[in-house]
């Protein structure tokens, strides 16, 4: 195992994997606008049309030249005439002339001869036929333009955007009714060990069951990716190299768990290595929890090695895949963003290593800046992470942090 133990710090390990990430060609399909929650655009959309189609109101009230209105005040209102109303959805079949209005509601068309409105609450009727207006307007006020929001041509999102609500609704006002989009990539997920049973099976003394598989499941869906399961493998390196041949061709990117330690009993390195070129890039990060994790890439598909532990894999993969997975999901930016929180007790660190620990958010705020205490734990001790929000980075350079010193949060 001499390759094992040359430790990168995480971000260099990280890096290393992603600069091969370019090889991977992305798949695309084009499914139903309505459908395209959350995935990722493939092609640039352009603008097919003009948004609005029409100068239109934004208000109820009249349509009016702004001109007209000029001087117009409570103490001198100015007196209009009503020559129609214009009905919401028709096309507004008016040409203003001075002296002329046309009752309109919000969203309806402007007239010829319009360039604003003047709202309700600024006229009163006179009679049935005449207003007085007591503000006078200014050109395009309370009015949207036509093609004031977009103009044929426009780009409108470029490939690698995110659909969300607001996107889908954009699209839908252009006609967009089919979007292409990438594929969502399928992740392979294959836990190891003689002593794994599962979930819903009695263990025996020195049996546990196996969590790595459905946490980490769970963390690829809440990234974007869809799971898949494979069986537990026990500890022979030929069973293993079958079942991530097969993980890894059924799959865009496969997850392992244990079998990533100095043990003699471990095999995922050696497996990976038969699976095709480059094979494994990083074996252990300098990084507690978490040093005997694999990155590879072997025939244009990414790997992940992670620690049979399960705090060390849940930390990991939260670390790996919020670049990973965004990138195969074709976004233009990882996941990983961090933000700034103060820690409320002195911290114990080791020089020369990264360490990260799970963190809660008391509520309470220094500078504007949140509190966080950190969550004690021992190793795999999966529920001492129920009540964490987040993973705090003691930098390397660091031999701890005294109380309210800064520190860099990663949102779980």
């Amino acid at each position: 195992m001499a390759e094992f133990l040359e430790l990168l710090p995480p971000q260099n390990a990280i890096e290393k994997l992603m600069s091969y990430l370019d090889e991977v060609a992305l798949k695309n399909e084009t499914i139903k606008t309505e459908d395209g929650l959350q995935r990722v655009i493939a092609k640039d959309i352009i603008a097919n049309e003009e948004i609005p189609a029409f100068t239109r109101s934004t208000v109820d009230g009249f349509a009016v030249n702004s001109r007209d209105t000029y001087g117009a005040s409570e103490a001198i209102p100015a007196f209009f005439e009503i020559i129609g109303e214009i009905k919401m959805g028709k096309s507004a079949d008016y040409h203003l002339k001075k002296g002329q209005v046309c009752l309109i509601h919000t969203g309806g068309m402007l007239p010829a001869g319009a360039d604003a409105v003047i709202m309700v609450e600024n006229t009163q009727y006179s009679n049935l036929t005449e207003i007085e207006i007591y503000k006078a307007v200014s050109s395009g006020e309370n009015v949207v333009m036509k093609g004031e929001d977009i103009k044929e041509g426009d780009l409108v999102f470029s490939k690698g955007t995110t659909l969300r609500p607001v996107e889908i609704g954009a699209l839908m006002a252009l006609g967009i009714t089919e979007v292409p989009v990438y594929q969502i990539p399928h992740v392979g997920i294959v836990s190891t060990g003689d002593e794994l049973v599962q979930p819903n099976e009695n263990p025996k003394l020195g049996e546990v069951r196996d969590i790595n598989t459905y946490t980490l499941s769970s963390i690829v869906k809440e990234m974007g990716g869809i799971p898949k399961n494979y069986p537990i493998v026990r500890d022979n390196e030929e069973k293993l190299f079958l079942a991530l041949k097969k993980a890894h061709q059924e799959n865009d990117l496969v997850i392992a768990t244990a079998g990533s330690s100095a043990s003699v009993r471990d095999f995922t390195a050696k497996a990976i290595r038969k699976l095709g070129e480059p094979g494994v890039l990083v074996h252990g990060i300098n990084v507690r929890p978490g040093k005997p994790t694999i990155l590879a890439f072997a025939d244009k598909k990414p790997i992940v090695g992670l620690p049979g532990n399960p705090v060390s894999a849940f930390v990991i993969a939260h670390m790996v895949l919020k670049s990973l997975l965004p990138k195969l999901r074709g976004e233009l930016s990882s996941r990983t963003k961090m933000i700034k929180g103060l820690v409320t007790i002195n911290m114990s660190s080791m020089a020369g290593r990264e360490d990260w620990f799970p963190i809660r958010f008391t509520g309470d705020y220094q500078n504007g800046i949140p509190l966080v205490e950190p969550i004690f734990y021992k190793s795999n001790l999966i529920f001492t992470l129920i009540s964490a929000n987040g993973l705090a980075r003691i930098e390397p350079n660091r031999t701890g942090l005294d109380e309210l010193s800064e520190v860099e949060i990663l949102l779980i």
